[in-house]
């Protein structure tokens, strides 16, 4: 029989976020590059000033989340997003940005991000959204979201392929607001399944987040659940 007085086995910490940061405010930059030491789980990998030295830091370091000014010298972060995520798939892109609205935020969902927050927030609300979007999920003001649903819905672009019963289920309940945890445990399913159920139901409606899809799927009569 074991010893109970024998010690316990540590697991292993998880492994650090692994954030790039591309801004050109040097002080918001060293700010963030400061904060972000007291959060052992986040690991800043790179920080640079410009959407080119940002393209060069991705394809390096293949960050898990890219930190994204808005506005930068030398072009529209949001519409670098595409390039970004081309370059590193694994990488989702977070938005920073002085200003925000719904126009705005469905840009953002439109071409695959993973979101936006203003840069008037509190730090911890950047930290638990960098932890959130890590965790695969979307991240929207809720003011902001029913007007940029509303703009993907108007959209064109028809879904693909006819979604299963359990896609459908989890579509649905993606659109009520729930995140991972919810889903798997209303439908007693991994948390990893829940996540491939969320990747074929992007790649089936041809969309690059939950938030599209729900949107899509509000526009073609999909979200009644079985």
């Amino acid at each position: 029989m074991p010893n109970p007085n024998s010690p316990r086995p540590v697991s292993p910490a998880a492994a650090p976020i692994r954030v790039l940061l591309v801004e050109d405010h040097k002080m918001v930059a060293e700010a963030l590059g400061a904060a972000f030491e007291e959060f052992p789980e986040i690991q800043l990998v790179a920080s640079v000033e410009t959407l080119a030295r940002g393209m060069a830091a991705a394809a390096e370091q293949l960050p898990d989340i890219v930190l994204l000014d808005r506005r930068l010298p030398d072009g529209d972060g949001i519409e670098a997003i595409t390039r970004l995520r081309a370059i590193s798939p694994s990488s989702r892109v977070l938005v920073l940005t002085g200003d925000a609205n719904s126009a705005i935020a469905a840009r953002i969902l439109e071409v695959g991000g993973a979101g936006l927050l203003l840069k008037s927030g509190l730090l911890d609300e950047l930290v638990t959204a960098i932890r959130t979007v890590a965790a695969g999920d979307v991240i929207i003001d809720p003011e902001l979201l029913g007007g940029a649903l509303a703009m993907l819905a108007g959209s064109s672009g028809p879904l693909g392929p006819g979604l299963t019963l359990r896609e459908r289920q989890v579509l649905g309940l993606i659109a009520e607001g729930a995140g991972t945890d919810r889903i798997a445990e209303e439908l007693r399913l991994a948390r990893n399944t829940v996540r491939n159920h969320v990747q074929r139901i992007l790649v089936k409606t041809g969309t690059h987040s939950k938030l599209e899809a729900v949107a899509h799927a509000r526009k073609n009569g999909l979200l009644e659940r079985p």
